[in-house]
């Protein structure tokens, strides 16, 4: 039997996929903008969300910022000193490896590294991220926060999500209207772990630590270089230790 033309899936999360046009129109921009600006650096990202680089952007609305396939962009910078857009920037293209992107800007080095070793937002933990900490729901009484902060300036967790938490595996009761941790004899133990530090976390672990309000991920962007149009230079720098980065 034929199979029926309405028989089709459609996929709703698809997305267009790059085409030679966006390749060309990003290798173009970055050979443009260069010339542009003092200062080229290549960065890179942990726990990326899109709103704290919109933050980002906002802020350096002065600047540019790009990211794409790391061999277009060194493309586009030149891999050696015949095909650089710039004196010394071939260099540069040594770090464009791995999830990294590109900052174009004109303000001093040491601001930059200043920014961006201060702006570290948190947020909520994501499956398949390493867990910076370990979390434990306490024994007893299960407060909206879990111990995360006293409990004199807490409040008991809603019964109303204490269904949930049984479904996610946590041995909760209803005891006179408050959810406590522990069996029907009252056995709770030390308490139930919901991570510990190093875990690669799951949904399941993810899920949890939202439902406490517990944020472990934390945005951070790490400068890896720079270069000078003044000096022709590439300067890497070490994360650790951006604070100590010379202003040109």
């Amino acid at each position: 039997m034929p199979k029926s033309k309405r028989a089709k899936v459609v996929h709703l999360t698809q997305v267009t996929k790059k085409t030679r046009e966006h390749k060309d129109k990003l290798f173009q921009n970055v050979r443009d903008a260069v010339p542009e600006y003092q200062h080229c650096f290549v960065f890179s990202v942990d726990n990326m969300r899109n709103s704290h680089l919109k933050d980002v952007r906002h802020e350096l609305s002065d600047s540019r910022l790009f990211f794409g396939k790391t061999k277009l962009m060194a493309k586009a910078l030149g891999q050696s000193p015949e095909e650089a857009i710039a004196p010394g920037i071939q260099d540069l293209t040594s770090h464009l490896s791995g999830n990294v992107g590109l900052l174009l800007t004109n303000r001093p080095v040491q601001s930059i590294t200043d920014y961006f070793a201060s702006f570290a937002p948190v947020d909520f933990a994501r499956a398949g991220t390493a867990s910076p900490r370990d979390f434990t729901i306490p024994p007893g009484v299960v407060y909206a926060t879990a111990g995360e902060v006293l409990a004199e300036h807490d409040v008991p967790l809603s019964h109303t999500i204490e269904p949930e938490l049984r479904k996610l595996n946590v041995p909760t009761r209803m005891v006179k209207g408050k959810v406590v941790l522990g069996d029907e004899n009252g056995q709770t133990g030390e308490g139930y772990v919901v991570c510990r530090e190093g875990d690669v976390l799951d949904s399941r672990q993810t899920r949890l630590l939202k439902l406490f309000g517990v944020c472990i991920s934390e945005f951070r962007v790490k400068l890896l270089a720079y270069w000078s149009s003044a000096s022709g230079n590439v300067t890497e720098i070490d994360p650790a230790a951006m604070d100590g980065v010379e202003q040109d």
